[in-house]
């Protein structure tokens, strides 16, 4: 017979789960494993909320396993390592992203590329070596790796910093993978939410001139007053469009609902790249003969590497990077799950799981 999640591992640990598909989330027992050689245990101070979670909580990808325990943008304190770990020691800020496994042998792997490993094990809803399931953030204690472990600066706010951990280099990776990452360039950021605010901040760090590009004009101002943008481009404007054609180096796509890109696709120079960042969940129409015309591109782009996360901590360190949040008490966290369903956050929910998650242990 399977054992409890309580009974799973020798580490007592408590957190928030979703038992099914309504998305409600609630507190939950569970288990870690004890610290292993090369492992970092550490005490969760901060948890971001990312979009996927919510995806996650209510099975809209079809792949999720109950009870579920998400968060993968989590920082702390290190209370306990392995006798073989050198990276980091007991009481130094860290944290953990979107991975906490992968096969350490494939050419991503040796390209320090682990999210992009054919065998890469997430930080949460995913089977780990030992066919345990793998519990994310929203709980009281971590452990991991140290491969998958980001040390954090002293300057860079744990609250929030803990957002870039997924936003962050999601953002930040395409920039450099795809050239953009240059003083002079004209970078379109589609989509001002949780990815797109950080976007922003990450391509005006490198020297890019940077247009929001949003459905919303009420975003406006926001854009460019308080983010630092350069313009704004209101894609329900034809004219707007019709000016702009053409202008951009490249354009990261933050979407996540399905939305026509044949506008994105006008609005590029020749050569210019379309990266998509969200995850629709059908497929979208893809128009081909405007890419042969301006030999154009259409890429996608994960999170990134280990090795490039803790470049992207360290360069946000540098620049004052953080992600604009809101932080809340976990036994809000229903509540903002609502809220982030309908957009309503500016621009990412931190959960305070060091102040509050205890209190809801009974």
């Amino acid at each position: 017979m399977e054992k409890a999640p309580e009974e799973q591992h020798p580490v007592k640990a408590f957190g928030w789960a979703a038992r099914d598909s309504s998305g409600l989330l609630s507190p939950f027992k569970f288990s870690r494993r004890a610290t292993g050689d090369k492992d970092v245990r550490f005490k969760v101070l901060y948890c971001g909320i990312c979009h996927s979670d919510l995806h996650k909580i209510k099975n809209e990808w079809g792949s999720s396993k109950y009870p579920l325990v998400p968060g993968h943008e989590i920082v702390g304190e290190v209370t306990e390592v392995g006798n073989e770990v050198k990276k980091v020691k007991v009481g130094d800020k860290v944290g953990v992203g979107c991975v906490v496994g992968a096969c350490h042998s494939c050419e991503n792997c040796n390209n320090d590329l682990e999210i992009y490993c054919p065998q890469t094990i997430l930080t949460y809803d995913h089977i780990y070596r030992d066919g345990t399931i793998t519990y994310g953030g929203y709980s009281d204690t971590m452990v991991a790796n140290e491969r998958y472990i980001i040390r954090f600066p002293e300057n860079l706010p744990l609250d929030a910093s803990a957002p870039l951990l997924c936003a962050g280099i999601t953002l930040y990776s395409p920039l450099k993978y795809y050239g953009l990452a240059e003083p002079g360039k004209h970078i379109g950021i589609v989509g001002l939410g949780g990815l797109g605010h950080v976007g922003v901040k990450f391509a005006k760090a490198f020297g890019a001139k940077v247009t929001v590009i949003s459905t919303s004009a009420n975003k406006k101002d926001e854009a460019l007053g308080h983010l630092g943008a350069d313009s704004f481009l209101n894609s329900r404007d034809q004219e707007q469009l019709q000016a702009a054609q053409g202008t951009f180096d490249g354009i990261l796509d933050t979407v996540s609902a399905v939305h026509s890109i044949q506008p994105l696709i006008g609005l590029l120079k020749s050569h210019g790249k379309l990266v998509m960042l969200g995850a629709p969940e059908k497929p979208l129409e893809l128009p081909v003969f405007p890419l042969l015309m301006g030999r154009k591109m259409v890429a996608g782009s994960a999170t990134g590497g280990l090795k490039e996360t803790q470049e992207m901590i360290d360069f946000a360190a540098k620049h004052n990077i953080t992600a604009d949040i809101e932080l809340i008490p976990i036994d809000y966290l229903n509540k903002a799950m609502e809220r982030l369903a309908k957009g309503d956050v500016r621009y990412r929910f931190v959960i305070d799981i060091g102040n509050s998650l205890a209190s809801t242990n009974h």
